[in-house]
């Protein structure tokens, strides 16, 4: 039942523009939602499977955005010292690919210097870095434009077998990229968290002296799931950036980490389905009472209804209705595997 539920809320969300008529307002909180969905998923890797808060975590998505946006658009910027660096645009694929790997090697960098120290120490550290970067996107103006932004950032286009280009113009198009997008950093999350890397960073969660002992390493494998979740963050950036063709600062803003975090906790960290349930419900909220309240009621309500989801059910929403239905929700308790050579 658990591997039906994914599957039925796939097919639901491939038929949903047939039933809204492809109606552009409601395609567009979509695929906002969506991108910001696959941002929590990113986040949930770490927060919900061992334990690490990243309040940092937009600047991946960020850094995403920006290379993607630049690696198509190019650039010709002075380095000093007479060294300019010119670069010619290229595809918007090849930036959402290079946008991947550069927020993925961001993430390796933030672990390697952070995840010698827990807690406090990373989340500071996480912050620091997103503050920075985005300071460098405000004030390196010959490169970002700063305030005045990147303009003009080209669609993705895609080739496709025996149907030469695609340009993705469209909402409905972009609408079917983040999800097919979002349903790839799903399936990919499901097969990390299903398997032995799993076990290990839900061991870490979990009993961390515990995991040590069995010949866990901590540092190696919190790192590795930095590298993935930044990566899938910076692809997310990259769709962001070039459905909306136009990227500032305003990007790196603090407002959006505490929304993906909301989607994660709300909707069950740990789990699969937690930050996709989460993310819908808090991403399409707001949209669903933009017409009938003022914007001050609006986040009230918002408020209250997280308050709510979360006084009813402390674990998030799935694995609460997971409890109410007598369910377990996936992926199931740790199990640490016993290196036997600890065990002789």
């Amino acid at each position: 039942m658990n591997r039906l539920l994914p599957l039925a809320l796939l097919a639901g969300l491939v038929a949903l523009p047939l039933g809204l008529g492809a109606n552009p307002y409601l395609l567009n909180a979509l695929i906002v939602t969506g991108i910001l969905t696959i941002g929590a998923m990113s986040l949930n890797l770490l927060l919900g499977f061992t334990g690490q808060l990243s309040l940092g975590h937009i600047a991946f998505f960020g850094i995403g955005a920006y290379v993607s946006a630049l690696t198509s658009l190019g650039f010709d910027v002075d380095l000093g010292f007479g060294i300019r660096a010119v670069h010619e645009p290229w595809p918007a694929a090849v930036g959402l690919l290079l946008a991947t790997v550069a927020a993925g090697g961001c993430g390796y960098l933030i672990g390697r210097l952070s995840f010698r120290v827990r807690g406090a120490y990373f989340v500071i550290v996480t912050i620091s870095f997103a503050e920075v970067v985005r300071l460098v996107a405000l004030n390196w103006v010959e490169l970002t434009q700063g305030p005045l932004a990147l303009t003009n950032i080209p669609a993705i286009t895609l080739g496709l077998p025996g149907l030469g280009m695609w340009t993705l113009k469209t909402k409905l198009q972009n609408y079917y990229l983040v999800l097919a997008m979002g349903t790839l950093c799903y399936g990919a999350i499901a097969r990390l968290v299903g398997g032995r890397f799993g076990r290990a960073m839900r061991g870490l969660k979990e009993n961390e002296p515990l995991a040590l002992s069995v010949g866990i390493n901590a540092t190696r494998t919190l790192t590795v799931a930095a590298v993935i979740s930044a990566a899938m963050a910076g692809a997310a950036g990259s769709l962001y950036a070039h459905y909306l063709r136009i990227i500032d600062p305003d990007v790196f803003l603090f407002a959006t980490t505490v929304s993906m975090v909301i989607m994660v906790v709300a909707g069950g960290k740990g789990t699969l389905m937690g930050p996709v349930v989460g993310g819908l419900i808090f991403g399409l909220l707001p949209v669903a009472l933009r017409p009938v309240m003022a914007p001050e009621a609006q986040w009230i309500v918002y408020g209250l209804v997280l308050i709510v989801i979360l006084f009813v059910m402390p674990r998030g929403i799935v694995p609460g209705l997971a409890a109410l239905l007598g369910r377990r929700p996936a992926p199931a308790a740790p199990v640490l595997e016993v290196n036997p050579a600890v065990q002789r």
